[in-house]
């Protein structure tokens, strides 16, 4: 593999089914292309079936659309279904969807809205499809996290919901803090077993529409410093791609971009923050997360 890894480095994909949650747009679209044109069955779960069909004509390959609100767990739980009962095995489950720096809303269920959607719908979600990778072999769970795990970060266990004090930055961070503990203790639990693995990855900063609500006083000045500061969506998908398809890649690992400072640049492996790695904060946010989604696994 070239250290200038590129989407025309990912394997053939042929007789693989991938499942890519907020594929209509952005990076998951860009993971998904790219997946096709190497000959996946790749499945765009999204919220909107009407844009995901229109996504999907713009794909080369075989593409399917399910719809899935993460914002809903109903919604979750019968995506779900459909995905087992059309696809028994599922080789790739990427966990790209996301929202970032909202204001505060709340899901269907009550959730605050980034927790709810880029962790907790994905931990059901997950869950669920479980024992349709479980069999596979060299199957992977992706999931997409971002460097804003670090800012203002931290597992609030006692006010998971931003129901006192609500901070848009803050709770990003700790949706995306969330989706690399989720990472770890899944890969922990997976090791046990052998076969399928879970990996993280971050896009650095790109240009695609997640940043549409981040606050004016950030947003304005790198507006202007675009061009030098953020890369692409076919670039910012690419630690994606490395994870999901590298022979190479282990489970736990974490691929962003290897420029400096993480902000663009061809993927490697990166280091996530030191909080990342607390087992028993880990441990503690599964057992959560799993009360609040009435989902288990089996594992």
């Amino acid at each position: 593999m070239s250290a200038n890894w590129t989407e025309r480095d990912v394997p053939d994909q042929s007789d693989r089914v991938a499942v890519v949650t907020g594929a209509n747009t952005g990076l998951g679209f860009e993971t998904a292309r790219v997946l096709a044109e190497r000959g996946a069955t790749v499945v765009l779960a999204v919220r909107d079936a009407a844009k995901g069909e229109r996504a999907a004509e713009r794909i080369a390959g075989k593409v399917l659309v399910q719809e899935l609100d993460l914002t809903s767990l109903d919604s979750v739980r019968a995506a779900a279904t459909a995905l087992r009962a059309a696809h028994p095995r599922i080789d790739l489950l990427i966990n790209n969807a996301g929202v970032m720096h909202t204001p505060r809303r709340t899901t269907r269920d009550g959730f605050e809205l980034q927790f709810g959607t880029n962790h907790l719908g994905h931990f059901a979600l997950t869950g669920l499809l479980l024992e349709s990778l479980l069999p596979v072999p060299g199957s992977r769970v992706v999931t997409v996290s971002s460097t804003g795990h670090r800012i203002q970060a931290a597992i609030h266990f006692d006010d998971l919901q931003w129901e006192r004090e609500y901070s848009r930055v803050g709770a990003y961070g700790q949706s995306k803090l969330a989706n690399l503990m989720f990472t770890y203790e899944l890969q922990r639990r997976l090791a046990a077993r052998g076969g399928t693995v879970a990996v993280a990855a971050h896009p650095g900063v790109s240009n695609t529409e997640l940043a549409r609500n981040t606050p004016a006083a950030i947003r304005v000045p790198i507006g202007w410093l675009a061009p030098l500061l953020t890369q692409p969506a076919p670039m910012g998908a690419l630690p994606t791609l490395r994870a999901a398809t590298d022979p190479a890649v282990l489970g736990a690992q974490y691929y962003g971009p290897g420029g400096r400072g993480e902000v663009k640049g061809h993927p490697r492996v990166v280091l996530s923050s030191p909080q990342s790695h607390d087992l028993d904060v880990q441990r503690r946010l599964w057992d959560v997360s799993e009360r609040l989604t009435g989902v288990g696994f089996p594992v």
